[in-house]
């Protein structure tokens, strides 16, 4: 199987080729913007580097966020176009399910790990797993940083917003592990799509998580 992933949610970009267990070629540049001009380029090198055609291409992975309302729209139109042209299914993934998966393994079986977004409004969008778990419990939060609720038990941070949030934790005594993890790559994204594909994690489609407060209740 070949999934073509696309990531663009935060200030990475990034592309990846997934062949049955392998990343046949993988690109990011970081920027905070410009996301729809970096994108196409990506995605035409890793297509390139690991001779693939578009049109070969089993299912295409996208980000689907929390993140910033531009990037999301490019990577999903992108990738929307690119399904569509090879008659192939579109999976979401969310930034968190994507930095837990690229947590070391210990990490994230031992823990409860918190996905943090920095919404650029003083909050953070936050999603839960429990330990072990590679899907959030329920939907995105949006919270104050001085509203950050109890964990209940030792917890790895990942995302934009980790450092802020683990700071704050361990201010309160509570057990708050800060993770490498803090933006999303293509390649982890496309290991999250094929455990959707072949049914082992639930399905996602492809509506986007915006940071804002109206977009991320309405999802």
């Amino acid at each position: 199987m070949l999934i073509l992933a696309i990531e663009g949610a935060l200030a990475r970009c990034s592309a990846a080729i997934w062949s049955d267990g392998t990343i046949l070629a993988e690109a990011s540049r970081d920027a905070a913007r410009g996301q729809a001009a970096l994108l196409p380029p990506l995605v035409a090198e890793v297509l390139a580097r690991a001779e693939v055609a578009a049109t070969a291409l089993d299912a295409v992975a996208v980000g689907v966020g929390p993140g910033g309302f531009t990037g999301l729209r490019a990577a999903l139109s992108l990738a929307e176009g690119l399904a569509a042209a090879a008659g192939v299914p579109l999976v979401g993934v969310t930034t968190g399910e994507a930095l837990v998966a690229a947590l070391p393994a210990a990490q994230g079986r031992q823990r409860a790990v918190w996905s943090v977004i920095d919404n650029k409004r003083g909050s953070i969008v936050l999603e839960c797993f429990a330990p072990g778990s590679a899907t959030p419990e329920g939907q995105p939060q949006i919270l104050a940083l001085d509203a950050l609720p109890r964990p209940p038990g030792p917890v790895a941070i990942v995302g934009d917003a980790a450092a802020g949030v683990a700071a704050r934790l361990a201010a309160r005594d509570l057990d708050a592990m800060l993770t490498d993890a803090r933006l999303p790559e293509a390649s982890a994204l496309a290991v999250i799509a094929a455990a959707r594909l072949a049914g082992a994690l639930p399905p996602r489609d492809a509506t986007p998580l915006y940071a804002e407060p109206p977009a991320v209740r309405g999802a």
